[in-house]
């Protein structure tokens, strides 16, 4: 196979705006993919041969809620275009469902990061991309080589109108240091950390705060926002340094999930900047900027588009 070989883009239903973004950035239509479900809930998917067969095809599907369905559907793509004859294959996986649990606890708990790898492994896909995988060591998991991109330059562009010279940037946890680090760094700013201790799945608590924030309006960073939790206890410990409450949240994926809303509720949150590796919602309080991953993924997809 060439680098001429033409792309077919293929679009999981898990990501209409980001699919509709990347065809506009190849200047091609999306396959035309059929779905249909039979009684007992199962999924049948239809590929066209003709649009698949001895092409180049990039199958696009995050795995978010509700993460099984989805990443069956990138299967069940995946085998109906290899079925149709497709030259290869590429998985375009933007936020990487089950990525958290990349350890175990204790005895009894299963590794779901590692599993899912597994799972799209058997995709015989030639290349796999993602987007700020929650742990880059999650990469050794799977079957085919694995491109992780990074957003931070993107949600940079961004934030960038927004930042003052009162602006820092904070790391809602120690988790998510390097990534603060990196977007202080392309703003020009100074940076801040959040210590966190999480009691449960949907609960933490507040440790303490290593950097100067008094007087500063934040921009907190993180890999995602799920249920808001991190994010509302590093809120409060801002608050409580003296803060400003001016805070812009920054994120790849914007899930927001369970009490995410109800929590943020009590943050002063201005403005949340995310990407559109999750479809967004329209029911926020404050104002959203959804940045698409298009120009990123064109760029990894076609090295010729830079």
């Amino acid at each position: 196979m060439t680098p001429m070989t033409p792309i077919a883009l293929v679009v999981g239903s898990a990501s209409p705006h980001l699919g509709r973004a990347l065809a506009q950035a190849f200047g091609a239509e999306p396959v035309g993919v059929k779905r249909e479900r039979f009684p007992d809930g199962e999924l049948h998917i239809e590929v066209p041969p003709e649009e698949v067969r001895g092409r180049r095809v990039v199958i696009l599907q995050s795995s978010t809620p509700p993460v099984g369905e989805n990443l069956m559907e990138l299967l069940l793509l995946a085998d109906a275009c290899w079925r149709a004859g497709a030259a290869s294959m590429e998985a375009v996986i933007p936020y990487v469902g089950y990525a958290r649990q990349d350890r175990r606890a204790r005895p009894g708990e299963p590794l779901g990061g590692r599993l899912v790898a597994d799972m799209v492994s058997h995709g015989r896909f030639t290349r796999v991309f993602t987007v700020d995988l929650h742990n880059p060591a999650l990469e050794g998991c799977f079957g085919a080589p694995l491109e992780h991109l990074s957003a931070l330059p993107l949600l940079a562009d961004a934030l960038r109108p927004h930042v003052t010279d009162t602006t820092v940037v904070v790391a809602p946890d120690l988790g998510a240091v390097k990534r603060a680090e990196a977007l202080a760094k392309l703003l020009g700013r100074p940076w801040a950390v959040v210590h966190k201790a999480r009691l449960s799945g949907n609960d933490v608590e507040t440790l303490g705060l290593l950097g100067q924030v008094r007087g500063m309006r934040p921009i907190l960073v993180d890999d995602m926002v799920s249920t808001g939790g991190t994010l509302a206890a590093a809120a409060k410990e801002l608050k409580g340094e003296g803060c400003v409450d001016d805070f812009i949240l920054a994120t790849t994926h914007a899930l927001l999930v369970g009490p995410a809303l109800e929590r943020l509720h009590g943050v002063p949150v201005k403005r949340l900047v995310s990407t559109d590796s999750v479809e967004h919602r329209q029911d926020l309080p404050f104002p959203h900027q959804v940045v698409t991953l298009a120009p990123l993924l064109l760029r990894a997809l076609r090295p010729d588009a830079r």
